[in-house]
């Protein structure tokens, strides 16, 4: 009997991975180094279970112009340590409007696309969400640096980034150190501040700036900065994220009020390029191969994401509502260790 219900099981698996033929892949929002190894994955995965691949340029942009293409193993071929995503990406206004959607729905059934897996955030689950009611079978797996999703610990890109702005800001430091000058050094981050926390924490820096907390006292920061030359300290690093902004105003209120030098550094889209770390290609290896299966398991409308050490799969709507905060026991630890 048991035998019996294993076999049925199994015909019943088969029978759902014969109902997807067709996997389409783009890319959307903004680039993460490694989402090039998601790709690959997606492709490679999708081809050893005797499916078809089709690469969609451009994000929705490229979806509603019809820029699809047929994916070979070779295709994929030497991208895993390559920044970006080869198969470009953008932001797409249309895809917010009924008609584009239901636009989109109809494109992805015109080129036999059975299932659709979406990399990038929010933004881009939003969109995979609405085709998913459309009945498009769709799997989102979170590439973005910003760490800002709330369902997942990891997302592709983020280690990449905070590696590359970590780096820069050490640069920065010794330069700064030299000429005794007070820099403040801007990150990524509109609206989260992970990369500013963890390159506060990893770098050292004396005060970090957020958009979580709304407002900073720059009359308490700037009496930190005279107190710290008093104490004989060569230099002091601002770590201040893209959401707060004013880097360059900022620099020269506090030169005018310290008489102290102070550059600002703006290191902008540097942090999206250059070839990812081997978290960032193993754990968007491991996304893009389980978003293939989750598609062959007859799911729709989920998320990829990583907890707790385990890969999992989330509602999107579900995902879509959680919310993300600063970890406040971390942030508290950069405050102190900035003494």
């Amino acid at each position: 009997m048991a035998e019996n219900k294993t076999v049925d099981k199994e015909k019943y698996l088969d029978e759902i991975e014969d109902s997807i033929r067709t996997i389409g892949v783009l890319t959307s929002g903004g680039d993460a180094p490694g989402m090039n190894a998601a790709i690959r994955a997606v492709v490679r995965r999708a081809l050893a279970k005797g499916l078809k691949v089709r690469g969609i340029r451009r994000g929705y942009h490229g979806l509603l112009k019809e820029e699809i293409i047929d994916m070979s193993a070779r295709d994929v071929s030497d991208i895993i340590e390559r920044g970006g995503t080869v198969l470009q990406t953008a932001r797409c206004k249309t895809m917010r409007t009924e008609e584009g959607q239901q636009k989109a729905a109809a494109i992805c059934k015109k080129y036999g696309i059975d299932g659709l897996v979406v990399i990038g955030g929010d933004g881009s689950f939003a969109g995979a969400q609405k085709l998913a009611n459309l009945g498009v079978n769709t799997i989102g797996i979170p590439g973005t640096i910003d760490l800002d999703i709330a369902c997942t610990d990891y997302t592709i890109g983020f280690d990449t980034a905070v590696n590359t702005a970590m780096e820069a800001i050490d640069k920065v430091r010794d330069t700064s150190t030299s000429h005794e000058r007070c820099s403040i050094i801007e990150v990524m981050g509109r609206d989260a501040g992970y990369l500013a926390l963890w390159c506060g924490i990893a770098n050292g820096a004396e005060k970090i700036l957020m958009p979580e907390e709304k407002h900073y006292d720059e009359k308490a920061l700037i009496e930190d900065i005279l107190a710290n030359k008093k104490r004989g300290k060569k230099n002091y690093i601002i770590i201040n994220a893209e959401g707060v902004g004013d880097s360059i105003n900022m620099a020269k209120r506090i030169e005018d009020a310290t008489g102290i030098e102070t550059r600002a550094t703006i290191l902008g889209h540097m942090q999206r390029g250059g070839s990812p770390t081997c978290k960032d290609r193993v754990y968007a290896s491991t996304m893009g191969a389980m978003a293939v299966d989750l598609l062959c398991q007859g799911k729709t409308n989920r998320v990829v994401g990583y907890k707790n050490g385990q890969f999992i799969d989330f509602d999107i709507e579900e995902a879509l509502a959680m919310k993300k905060t600063i970890p406040a026991y971390q942030y508290d630890v950069a405050k102190t260790l900035a003494l």
